[in-house]
């Protein structure tokens, strides 16, 4: 069985030290991509978190103005005379209105705090590197 010389290494190829320096580099270059990832996948859950909380102070405020509202038509009712029927309903039907746009504020925050959710590519991402690191695809 013949085994064939190791050839000397050439003033081209890179040293170990070379080799980890650039390692190094790349690992550090990688994690500080992954990091951005994250932020940015992070920055469009935020704002969809903080619009879907907006919604909700919105609806509070407008909830606020219903119940002062009501508030203002039953007092109106236990202090009716008989005449200003059309005032007492007039105050409710606005009430009414009030309520529909809280409603209507909390079922778009709703909407907007769900797509709030983890930053789904980095995590993926993330879980990648240590198979790159043994070799693997």
């Amino acid at each position: 069985m013949a085994t064939e010389p190791v050839p000397a290494p050439r003033k081209d190829d890179p040293t170990i030290g070379k080799l980890v320096a650039d390692a190094s580099r790349d690992i550090s270059t990688l994690i500080s991509k992954e990091i951005e990832l994250a932020k940015s996948e992070l920055k469009v859950s935020v704002k969809a978190g903080g619009i879907g909380i907006a919604m909700f102070a919105a609806a509070g405020f407008v909830a606020v103005l219903a119940v002062i509202m009501l508030s203002v038509a039953i007092a109106y009712f236990i202090h009716w005379n008989g005449s200003g029927l059309s005032l007492h309903w007039a105050f409710l039907i606005v009430f009414g209105l009030y309520l529909g746009i809280a409603g209507l504020l909390v079922f778009v925050g709703i909407k907007k705090v769900k797509q709030v959710g983890p930053p789904e590519k980095a995590i993926e991402q993330g879980r990648e590197i240590p198979k790159a690191f043994k070799g693997q695809s």
